[in-house]
């Protein structure tokens, strides 16, 4: 069977060829090496994570919608399974959350469980504009220019000097990923992709502490309080990028999703 043609996959065998197996999810404008603290911290589970197709080294497989990130993961999740772990879990962190919960939905018996940290819901209404600013849910506009929105995508979820400290090497490749991002921005926009109330599986939903954006703290406390059987996940002093700034507690959170797949 193998992975799905053009994704780039990286994989980190469990001590126990049985063990439970984690399929890792990234966000917008990010990639699978940014969970390799994460995935040290966990020796004793099989944990696989990817480019999402359109983002590095899977630029070569092209451009696609949640749809198409939903049906990669469902391959992946299949591959996986082949193997025989004795469960399998899919986690996502942002968009990737969304990327889970869609799999998740489209075929219940993918994935045991689920977690998904801060994922953006923006049809909940959770997105307030800032002041003097009257777009709806305190949306950015797209830029037309796919790498002109990176560098202000990064500069609102990093920071302004983050993006200047990058080398002229960095930029690019962050530039390069624009197409893709682009279609996340736009995948998430206009009618709900989904309805998360029909989630089938046991969920568990992270979220960062007082530094994280309201809207997505206020989007996992609903989350929690209305999709049947779910649970939130809090990591204090961690901000939206958690798996980067406390890799140990992100590996704790994923720990909770497989034992929430296991019946713990």
């Amino acid at each position: 069977m193998g992975y799905p043609d053009g994704l780039h996959c990286i994989e980190r065998p469990g001590a126990d060829p049985g063990a439970p197996a984690v399929v890792l999810v990234h966000g917008s404008l990010d990639r699978a090496e940014s969970f390799r603290r994460v995935m040290r911290r966990l020796p004793e589970l099989t944990v696989v994570a990817y480019d999402r197709r359109g983002y590095q080294g899977s630029r070569g497989g092209g451009v696609v919608d949640l749809a198409g990130h939903v049906a990669d993961l469902l391959e992946i999740l299949a591959e996986v399974r082949s193997r025989g772990p004795a469960t399998a879990i899919a986690i996502g962190h942002s968009v990737g959350g969304d990327v889970v919960i869609g799999a998740a939905l489209a075929d219940p018996r993918a994935t045991d469980a689920l977690g998904a940290f801060e994922p953006p819901m923006p049809w909940l209404g959770f997105r307030r504009p800032q002041p003097g600013d009257d777009r709806p849910r305190g949306w950015h506009p797209v830029a037309e220019d796919p790498a002109e929105e990176v560098e202000r995508f990064f500069s609102r979820m990093v920071s302004a000097s983050a993006w200047a400290r990058l080398s002229d090497e960095g930029k690019a490749s962050r530039r390069d990923d624009g197409p893709a991002l682009v279609a996340d921005l736009l995948s998430l926009r206009g009618r709900p992709p989904f309805t998360v109330t029909d989630l089938a599986v046991p969920a568990l939903f992270g979220m960062g502490g007082d530094g994280s954006a309201t809207h997505h703290r206020e989007t996992v406390t609903w989350l929690g309080s209305h999709v049947p059987g779910a649970a939130t996940y809090g990591i204090d002093g961690a901000h939206h990028g958690a798996h980067l700034s406390h890799p140990d507690h992100f590996a704790d959170f994923v720990r909770a999703v497989v034992g929430r797949g296991m019946g713990g």
